[in-house]
C-alpha cells in the first residue's frame, strides 16, 4: 500500500507540474513527450494522474477525520 501511495503522489506531482507549465507557458509537457494530447500514451498518463488524485482522497479524508499523524500511521496496516 505504501508503494501505491508513493506512486500516486508522484503522478499527482507530475500532473501538477504539467498544469503549472500549461498555465504559465501554454506548454503541455505530457503532450510534448507522448506525441500530442490526443495520443494514446498521453491519454493514459492523464487518466493515471486523475486516478491517482482519486486514490489520494482516501488518505486525505482519513487525515481530516483522525488527524494527519494517525492517518499516516494507519496507511501501511491494510
Amino acid at each position: 500500500m505504501r508503494a501505491l501511495n508513493i506512486i500516486t503522489l508522484l503522478l499527482i506531482i507530475v500532473g501538477g507540474l504539467n498544469w503549472l507549465l500549461v498555465g504559465i507557458a501554454d506548454f503541455d509537457l505530457v503532450a510534448a513527450i507522448f506525441g500530442g494530447q490526443d495520443s494514446a500514451l498521453a491519454t493514459i498518463v492523464y487518466v493515471l494522474v486523475g486516478l491517482s488524485a482519486l486514490w489520494q482522497l482516501v488518505p486525505f479524508s482519513r487525515s481530516m477525520s483522525v488527524g494527519e499523524t494517525a492517518a499516516q500511521a494507519n496507511i501501511g496496516h491494510r
